[in-house]
């Protein structure tokens, strides 16, 4: 039987690093997991404790489509607490995960062949979902300079819309208010829909993240309760619209996925209650930050921007290598550490970088470094 051309997407290379380390692991070897953006952490508290109360009195059905309507109220209280927005939560979207968002969102705005602008390095699945979708994904490269962030000065003309991220995977860095105006403006000169994934706000370490909201309401926003609520798996987000598009993504919801699991819906709305421990979990990153930025230098990875967000340090090591996918596969072999190549998330230069993730617990990254500087000094 034949397959369509639009399944013929690049592999997720984390996916593969993550399942070379798994092997690792099931032979006996201790890893150090710096491949992927999750936290070690598991859900908060008031998450778990809500889901326990619900399995012996709810039967977990299915709900309406675009989401608990107490999850869609906590979720606009968010906007207030965190931003100041009166944000009307008619305009939320409860989604399976930011993933099943960005579905929705390129269903909802673009007809097959349209031209969508994201930077290089990005997040990998962005163009791989647009080129299922028929989509055709436009690299934008972004410049050290602009702290690997794209400006209004890189974008083609011919864009039917543009997707950013502020903090970025897999830099960490993030677009001031004044960066994101001029972005937004450019985006709407062009007639080009803007696409604010967000799904790393919550995670700074001085100046908070600019939510696109602030600047206008001609925007989808994307976020998840993955990064922040440390809900990787439970696989619940949102989506922001404007008003007169709630009802296309509705229906688009309704059959696409017909809701977000109810048990993890119910989880989100106890961990919007869990704040103090949320903080307790950036405060662990901003630790692992700080070791990061003097452990990595001292191994021989000091060509990074330091990250503004996340927990991620995108590396420029084209002075130990110009093959990044064996390079990181060396290092789990040799030095027990799981790193993601950049070929994930820039095909075109990413042969010459690397991100490491410090999501993990403070003395797992620690333990990392020590092997990293050992494994480097060896090799040199």
């Amino acid at each position: 039987m034949k397959t369509s051309r639009r399944g013929a997407v690049d592999p997720f290379i984390v996916m593969d690093v993550m399942e070379a380390a798994r092997r690792e692991e099931a032979a006996g070897r201790h890893i150090i997991h710096m491949e992927v953006g999750q936290p070690s952490t598991p859900a908060p508290r008031a998450a778990r404790e809500a889901v326990a109360g619900a399995l012996e009195a709810d039967a977990l059905g299915y709900t309406v489509a675009l989401g608990l309507p107490a999850l869609r109220e906590g979720i606009a209280s968010l906007y207030k607490d965190w931003y100041g927005l009166d944000l009307d939560p008619a305009r939320v979207v409860v989604t399976a995960g930011s993933s099943g968002a960005f579905v929705l969102a390129f269903t909802a705005l673009f007809d097959s062949g349209a031209r969508v602008g994201l930077a290089a390095p990005g997040y990998p699945s962005y163009r791989h979902i647009l080129t299922a979708l028929g989509l055709a994904p436009v690299s934008i490269p972004a410049r050290a300079e602009n702290g690997l962030q794209p400006v209004p000065e890189d974008l083609p003309e011919a864009l039917d819309g543009l997707i950013v991220a502020s903090p970025a995977n897999p830099t960490g860095t993030m677009l001031e208010r004044p960066a994101l105006e001029r972005l937004i403006d450019a985006a709407r000169a062009r007639g080009a829909a803007f696409i604010s994934d967000e799904i790393y706000h919550g995670l700074h370490y001085e100046a908070r993240a600019v939510s696109a909201l602030e600047i206008s309401d001609d925007v989808y926003v994307i976020n998840s309760f993955s990064k922040y609520f440390s809900m990787t798996g439970w696989r619940v987000g949102w989506m922001v619209v404007p008003p007169d598009h709630v009802r296309t993504v509705e229906r688009l919801a309704q059959n696409m996925f017909i809701c977000a699991p109810h048990v993890s819906q119910l989880a989100a709305i106890g961990a919007l209650e869990a704040r103090d421990e949320c903080e307790a979990m950036r405060a662990t990153y901003g630790e692992n930050r700080r070791l990061m930025l003097e452990g990595l230098p001292r191994a021989g990875f000091s060509a990074f921007a330091p990250p503004d967000g996340a927990f991620y340090i995108y590396a420029d090591v084209r002075a130990h290598t110009e093959d990044s996918r064996a390079f990181a596969a060396e290092i789990l072999r040799e030095a027990g550490v799981a790193v993601t190549p950049g070929l994930d998330f820039d095909p075109a230069r990413g042969h010459r970088t690397l991100r490491f993730s410090y999501a993990r617990a403070s003395d797992e990254i620690a333990e990392g470094l020590k092997r990293l500087q050992a494994f480097m000094a060896g090799r040199g």
